[in-house]
């Protein structure tokens, strides 16, 4: 069944993406919005350069020897956000984290650390003149990263002070926008690029639910929310022997991804502390649709070691009983193991808990995994053995594209059409038409993406509430 099967069910999606509680639907009350994780906890929301919205890691389409990891941090920055627009965050780590062994302990850590600088501190501008090239004199307000790659033997630096892509501040200032953005693209070694700068936000959907459930109209779905709107990005090309257990690949194809923010020199209860990590995310939708309100705020700060006390929550989600209360459809038997399999283990004939017979992406598959250190937890896993798909489904695996989420995660894929399908049940056997059939009507993103690294579109240089 198509998209259009209901456009009363199609509003359905993003009652499952923003994770609403029974008691705001059922009163209908206006809430915050919130995005795939974007503002998706209390604490979170009011630090929004700390806020982790989106993991990305797929195949490099152009270099397929190699896998291109992209996180994205501060949620909803608006072009014209002067005067100090959007830095990112200093005396903090950026993390993205690699778990190749299937422990839920990262093996691999790659951390971005920022320092900023100013030219002219006598002036409230961020640019006092046109800029053409990140060293311009008159990009007044500058930032630069440390890249290293840290292993539990060993801290290595990539980079020592990287630029960053500024904010885009208007084309007064910043004439040639894209010049600036490519001159961030660093080496960062054999096979290896990184980046860090603004973007377009790459998420899409419709999150208008929070309007009194569309307004009491529910036909008028299909608004991609996000669009206008842009993020910070990093984004990391390495070959995917660097990630890979043992550094083989062939052997060990599957690694699971997280990225975690920490506050560096922070003190939690008054107790002084190395780091405090106040935000987290793998899989997309899982601290929005997921968890309830009383666990986010501790989710954010837990380890993926940590992970069994949340099981309760993806074996008997709240998403399903909410559409099947709302909108009668009925909400697949519980324990559901077919989530514990998409969220908690990855996808596998054996070893796994649930009932999707495939072996795709769980590191209980690597030839040199000990299986007995293998422990449940969510992220986002990815098997690079999966050749890049010369026509790629936005639905990815539900739509018979092994390449796509929850297989890692493209730009393109629409995560929230497939999470709720998910939630729906179309994983189990005689999953209905109307099921396989739900979404927001928001399929793609507003702007195509570089066919290159970091294949995130440029940032939005028009206002939101610009015609």
């Amino acid at each position: 069944m198509k998209l259009a099967v209901s456009r009363r069910r199609r509003g359905l999606l993003a009652v499952a993406a923003v994770g609403a509680s029974a008691a705001c639907v059922a009163a209908l009350a206006p809430v915050q919005s919130t995005a795939s994780s974007h503002r998706e906890a209390p604490l979170i929301a009011s630090t929004p350069s700390l806020d982790n919205t989106d993991l990305y890691a797929f195949v490099s389409p152009d270099m397929p020897d190699t896998v291109t990891l992209i996180s994205n941090w501060t949620p909803f920055e608006e072009p014209n956000g002067g005067p100090n627009y959007y830095p990112f965050a200093e005396s903090t780590a950026h993390d993205i984290n690699i778990d190749n062994d299937g422990d839920a302990k990262p093996d691999i850590v790659y951390r971005w650390t920022f320092s900023t600088t100013y030219q002219n501190d006598a002036t409230f501008l961020y640019t006092t003149g046109p800029v053409t090239s990140l060293a311009d004199k008159d990009l007044n307000v500058r930032q630069t990263y440390k890249l290293q790659r840290i292993t539990p033997t060993q801290t290595k630096t990539i980079l020592k002070s990287a630029r960053v892509a500024p904010s885009f501040t208007g084309k007064a200032s910043m004439p040639d926008y894209a010049t600036l953005s490519n001159a961030a693209i660093t080496s960062a070694g054999a096979g290896s690029k990184s980046f860090a700068g603004q973007a377009d936000d790459p998420f899409f959907a419709d999150l208008r639910v929070f309007d009194l459930l569309y307004g009491g109209d529910l036909s008028e779905v299909g608004q991609d929310s996000l669009k206008g709107y842009n993020v910070n990005t990093i984004a990391l090309r390495v070959p995917k022997a660097d990630l890979a257990l043992k550094g083989d690949a062939t052997r060990n194809p599957i690694v699971g991804i997280w990225t975690t923010t920490k506050r560096l020199g922070a003190s939690m209860n008054g107790k002084p502390a190395t780091s405090v990590q106040v935000s987290r995310l793998g899989m997309p939708l899982v601290n929005e649709a997921v968890l309830p309100l009383r666990v986010k705020n501790q989710f954010n700060a837990t380890r993926p070691v940590s992970d069994a006390m949340f099981l309760k929550y993806v074996t008997n989600p709240e998403v399903p009983r909410l559409m099947e209360a709302i909108y009668k459809i009925p909400a697949p038997a519980t324990p559901r193991t077919d989530l514990v399999e998409v969220f908690l283990t990855g996808v596998c004939k054996t070893g796994c808990t649930g009932p999707v017979a495939a072996d795709l992406n769980s590191q209980i598959l690597n030839k040199d995994v000990d299986k007995k250190e293998f422990a449940p937890s969510e992220q986002l896993r990815l098997n690079m053995g999966v050749p890049v798909a010369a026509n790629p489904n936005r639905l990815g695996v539900v739509g018979g594209d092994l390449a796509g989420f929850p297989n890692g995660r493209r730009l393109a894929d629409d995560v929230l059409d497939v999470t709720v399908q998910a939630a729906e049940g179309v994983l189990l056997p005689g999953a209905s038409d109307t099921v396989k059939g739900l979404g927001d009507g928001v399929n793609a993103n507003d702007h195509e993406f570089r066919g290159s690294f970091p294949y995130v579109s440029l940032p939005n240089m028009v206002g939101v509430n610009e015609s």
